[in-house]
């Protein structure tokens, strides 16, 4: 069952009686126990006590741990896409909407939220290889990013203000590795300096 079907399924079963909970504030809730502990980790009491329900109510909207991770899933990529893309949205050439891309994930990589690390990185690590449904949904998350950063590359190419002479696709991987691999990095303890400054000397890829 995919994270449309399950989250359509309890909108459906929710006509006839008010439901009894948000189911945002719940799978922001759950996103932050996953993002800490990892999805094995992660008990069902822990994610139940965290979301403040009962565990039959869970059961009831989810099924099991591997539902309410898939849900939980697709609202952090919702969520962080919707910020990104505002980022992105506000910068005015195609150099400065690689920078923002940059930097968007490298300051997440430092301080709090580096410490707790990225739910689309670990779940790569702790679900995909056990899950075909959530390596799907892994994969696409990382294909969507790469594709973005390809995309923001020939805008700039286009305005002049990255060389046509760079490989846009090859870059845009090569920037998926490196932001992907700043999240990882962040959970270490680095500093923002070093992040930023991480940051900075990726932009040499588009010079």
């Amino acid at each position: 069952m995919t994270v449309d079907a399950l989250t359509s399924n309890v909108k459906i079963r929710s006509r006839g009686r008010p439901r009894a909970f948000d189911m945002d504030a719940a799978l922001d809730a759950a996103l932050r126990v996953f993002s800490e502990r990892g999805y094995h980790a992660a008990s069902i009491s822990e994610l139940t006590e965290a979301m403040g329900l009962a565990s039959g109510s869970v059961y009831k909207a989810f099924k099991d741990k591997r539902g309410i991770f898939l849900a939980a899933f697709k609202r952090y990529r919702q969520l962080g896409r919707g910020r990104l893309e505002a980022k992105i949205a506000a910068a005015k050439t195609g150099r400065e909407k690689v920078f923002q891309m940059v930097m968007y994930y490298a300051e997440l990589s430092h301080g709090e939220a580096g410490l707790k690390g990225c739910l689309v990185v670990g779940g790569a690590n702790d679900l995909s290889l056990l899950d075909g449904e959530a390596a799907e949904h892994v994969a696409a998350a990382f294909s969507a990013d790469e594709k973005l950063m390809a995309d923001l590359i020939r805008i700039g190419q286009a305005d002049g203000t990255i060389p046509s002479t760079v490989d846009a696709d090859a870059t845009a991987l090569t920037f998926l590795c490196l932001t992907k691999g700043l999240r990882v990095i962040g959970r270490t303890g680095r500093g923002e300096k070093e992040m930023m400054a991480a940051a900075e000397a990726a932009m040499r890829l588009v010079t």
